[in-house]
């Protein structure tokens, strides 16, 4: 199996590709963000990494590769809130909108995987996406999907499209990809499985001006929670929507202490005996299960690293769904 990965970002793919326990290797990553293709190196530095335009790849160029398999999770900014949804009017779709234009094109591609936000379900990308799948002889099926319905404590709501060759045997209907999946059958972990020891509180503590004015917005959780607000880029840098903020104490002394704190009025005494912290990179990683080996260069600073964490994947559901795609078969994804 001979992979391209597009997008490639700090390698979610092809930890994902790795994995599945699919046989194969990637030919060729391509990202044009600097920072996202240092941290790809540092992990992956045999890998071929291309920084240049995703738009500068043509037919002939894949073609040389021989690429079985298209792994890709796109800019989700055209089809957000935040990027106005500009859809297939907004530029950084460019992209994708050129890949799309050429699968009919590549004469061993039988398999793609593509990953968006939740919401690209709904625009005309995606409906050029579905109209190029038929056009070029592809079976296809789509899906919402959350780490938690893979026993895994993060919400993460992502759209998944699964693409196939005709010619080649699938069953994708909705039962057999539940059953297959293992969708909704496992409790997820109490997040204490995924929290570093031994690390410096100073450097993830919630500032007090933080605490004044985000605390009746905050989600709170603590070593035995078994969920966890989706993580996104802006986290570190605000505090509403981008994540969930962890608690040390019990579960009880902290709903007494914002009992008292809304009882009294918020003072900041109170709400510093809570001890509340970011999740560090290294925790937000292990949610979204990288695996130990995964690492950032020294050079990557806590922002940047919470940046590219909240534009990356969840390693076990994309692993899961590489198996369903090309193996097709219960037994080999229970396995």
């Amino acid at each position: 199996m001979k992979v391209l990965e597009l997008y490639s970002g700090i390698g979610g793919m092809h930890f994902a590709f790795e994995e599945s326990g699919i046989e194969g290797c990637i030919s060729m990553a391509a990202e044009i963000n600097p920072i996202a293709n240092e941290v790809y190196k540092y992990n992956f530095p045999d890998t071929d990494l291309s920084g240049r335009n995703i738009q500068g790849l043509t037919p002939d160029v894949i073609n040389k590769m021989n690429i079985n398999l298209i792994l890709m999770s796109p800019p989700c900014q055209p089809f957000t809130r935040n990027g106005n949804f500009g859809d297939d009017e907004d530029p950084r779709s460019d992209s994708f909108i050129h890949i799309l234009s050429m699968i009919k094109d590549l004469k061993d591609l039988n398999y793609i995987l593509i990953e968006n936000v939740k919401g690209f379900e709904k625009s005309n990308t995606r409906n050029f996406l579905k109209k190029t799948l038929e056009e070029a002889n592809f079976t296809y099926q789509e899906f919402i999907l959350s780490p938690l319905q893979f026993g895994i404590p993060n919400s993460r709501h992502r759209y998944y499209c699964l693409a196939k060759k005709n010619s080649l045997e699938s069953d994708f209907t909705p039962n057999v990809i539940k059953t297959n999946l293992n969708i909704d059958t496992a409790e997820p972990f109490p997040l204490k499985d995924i929290l570093e020891e031994n690390i410096v509180v100073n450097d993830y503590e919630l500032q007090e001006k933080q605490l004044c004015k985000y605390i009746k917005v905050l989600d709170i959780c603590y070593k035995d929670s078994n969920r966890s607000c989706c993580f996104t880029k802006a986290y570190g840098r605000y505090l509403d929507g981008t994540g969930s903020v962890f608690c040390p104490i019990s579960e009880e002394t902290a709903n007494n202490i914002l009992k008292e704190a809304k009882n009294t009025g918020v003072s900041i005494e109170n709400l510093k005996r809570l001890q509340l912290r970011y999740f560090t990179p290294k925790e937000i990683s292990r949610l979204m299960c990288f695996p130990e080996k995964f690492n950032f260069p020294p050079s990557i600073t806590t922002k940047q690293r919470y940046r590219l964490l909240g534009n990356s994947i969840n390693i076990k559901v994309v692993s899961l769904l590489i198996r369903l795609l090309i193996n097709n078969s219960l037994e080999s994804i229970k396995s």
